[in-house]
């Protein structure tokens, strides 16, 4: 996807991606996930997206209320992954519903990662049609996983992650 990334274990099964447009890196044939093509150079780093696991990802996609987009099939070192890509490369749901993917390892990603004792405590949504989103969420059995909340109709989709660090509570926006 001509991307680099960084990680950080946030627990067991939960890590933080931050993940960026590799200037060196060929321009794929397709549009980017995340919607990392419509971005603008003048955006500030924030939180846009998140992404859950699927033991069947292909059941899931098919019952998502908000188009999941192509499964695309994905590797680097020994990880292998399925993961669901719109063809424009849109955020689900405004970046509210996740992106599924299914590990096709039998490992996590973050069973690897060094511990640097962050741990991920809450994922918030704000939305102007918050009844979408959790229908969206409940439809993949997500619901508890993302509290939303209703917000005003002129802003746009806003998720928001709390950390524990060892410097004490993060929010990310």
């Amino acid at each position: 996807m001509g991307t680099h990334n960084r990680l950080l274990k946030l627990g067991e099964r939960f890590y933080l991606e931050l993940i960026a447009i590799d200037p060196a890196a060929s321009t794929p044939g397709r549009p980017r996930w995340f919607g990392l093509d419509s971005l603008e150079p003048s955006n500030r780093p924030r939180l846009i997206h998140w992404v859950a696991c699927s033991e069947d990802i292909g059941g899931d996609a098919a019952a998502s209320s908000e188009a999941q987009g192509d499964i695309l099939p994905m590797q680097r070192g020994d990880y292998r992954w399925r993961i669901t890509v719109p063809p424009d490369g849109h955020l689900p749901g405004d970046g509210l519903v996740p992106t599924l993917i299914q590990w096709d390892v039998p490992f996590h990603p973050a069973g690897r990662l060094p511990d640097a004792g962050c741990r991920l405590m809450k994922l918030e949504g704000f939305h102007p049609q918050p009844a979408r989103i959790k229908a969206a969420l409940a439809t993949l059995g997500l619901a508890s996983r993302l509290d939303v909340h209703q917000s005003a109709a002129a802003e746009p989709a806003q998720l928001v992650a709390y950390l524990r660090t060892p410097r004490g509570m993060v929010e990310l926006d």
